[in-house]
């Protein structure tokens, strides 16, 4: 299964190094990953494959989570399914 993982925030150092830490330590692999800087804000989105994940996505999102209050920042996964209804017009 596919997701995709947002990451929203004041930009500070390290938020790529943790977030992609996590996932990897959880058998997530990222397929495709973008991320920039607006005016101070760090904004990132990532692709990821979940086929071989240690858990199912309910822990993960609340893993992300937990790690994003740690960092002061917000992270959500999301199915891709769901991620791209979402987001049509």
């Amino acid at each position: 299964m596919h997701a995709i993982v947002t990451v929203v925030g004041q930009d500070r150092v390290g938020i790529i190094a943790a977030v992609c830490s996590l996932l990897a330590q959880r058998g997530v692999n990222i397929l495709d990953i973008s991320q920039t800087i607006l005016q101070g804000s760090f904004t990132m989105v990532m692709a990821v494959d979940l086929s071989g994940a240690k858990e199912p996505i309910a822990p993960l999102r609340d893993e992300l989570s937990a790690l994003g209050t740690e960092l002061g920042i917000s992270i959500r996964i999301q199915r891709e399914e769901i991620f791209d209804a979402m987001h049509r017009i």
